[in-house]
């Protein structure tokens, strides 16, 4: 990881090279972090790939519940030759959740935004096949959303459909005695 003066030197290198792109920073227990504008995030991990932050390890979301803008998205970057980290992070509200697709700069982020998606609702436009990838098309709702009720929903799995069970009655026939 970069330590806090390296990583405020970073910030303020994008901030020079892209501006408006840097929000805030943050270095909290070892991990340093760069908040920035939704619309800049494509530019920004260019940018960063540049500096040698070339592998994007991990892309998700998060849930920021009460709080307004609402929606968040973490990229964490490695860079493979100075064993460094830093994560990416853009918060979106819930009436306009769009981000900008980075999957034709790192098809890794394919999956990951397609999961994005399904669990939390942030639409990643200009992405090559956005639906869900966990959850039923026909799913209404957001699993990982922190508002999302919790629990109650029978699911029918599909080796059960003949008998016509489902996951609250067990699938053994002794309990269905």
């Amino acid at each position: 990881m970069p330590d806090a003066t390296g990583l405020e030197l970073l910030a303020q290198e994008l901030e020079e090279a892209l501006a408006g792109s840097v929000q805030r920073t943050e270095y909290f227990r070892g991990q340093a972090g760069i908040h920035v504008a939704p619309d800049t995030v494509r530019p920004v991990l260019r940018f960063l790939r540049d500096k040698g932050y070339a592998f994007m390890a991990s892309l998700h979301g998060v849930d920021y519940y009460p709080d307004e803008p609402r929606l968040g998205v973490h990229y964490e970057m490695l860079d493979m030759e100075q064993v460094d980290r830093v994560a990416v992070k853009l918060r979106v509200p819930t009436d306009a959740p769009e981000v900008e697709s980075v999957t034709p700069d790192w098809p890794t982020a394919d999956f990951q935004e397609r999961e994005v998606y399904d669990m939390f609702g942030v639409v990643f436009t200009g992405h090559p096949d956005l639906r869900r990838i966990l959850m039923p098309e026909d799913y209404e709702g957001h699993p990982q959303r922190r508002d999302f009720p919790i629990g109650g929903e029978p699911v029918l799995f599909t080796h059960h459909e003949a008998e016509g069970r489902d996951y609250t009655i067990g699938t053994d026939v002794e309990s269905q005695r």
